[in-house]
């Protein structure tokens, strides 16, 4: 039985493609477990982020009491000012 040389040459060429595509396949494989990689650590830094920004607005002063404030202070000191007189 003999093999004809064009047959050999074909089977390398689809050992060829076979490895190319395992090494493409592997090449994906990591780049996919890179980015969940990323993306795991993105949700980590965006929860931190959503809790420190949390705790900062639970402890500022709302705008409106900052303003009712300011507007006592004045009025009481007008009416300080009045009666000094």
């Amino acid at each position: 039985m003999t093999t004809d040389p064009s047959h050999l040459v074909v089977v390398e060429e689809f050992a060829e493609l076979r490895r190319n595509l395992d090494v493409g396949l592997a090449q994906i494989d990591g780049q996919l477990a890179l980015l969940s990689h990323r993306n795991d650590q993105i949700d980590r830094d965006l929860a931190d982020l959503a809790a420190r920004v949390g705790s900062i607005e639970h402890t500022r002063w709302p705008l409106p009491t900052v303003a009712t404030l300011t507007a006592l202070g004045a009025l009481a000191v007008a009416v300080w000012q009045a009666l000094g007189r």
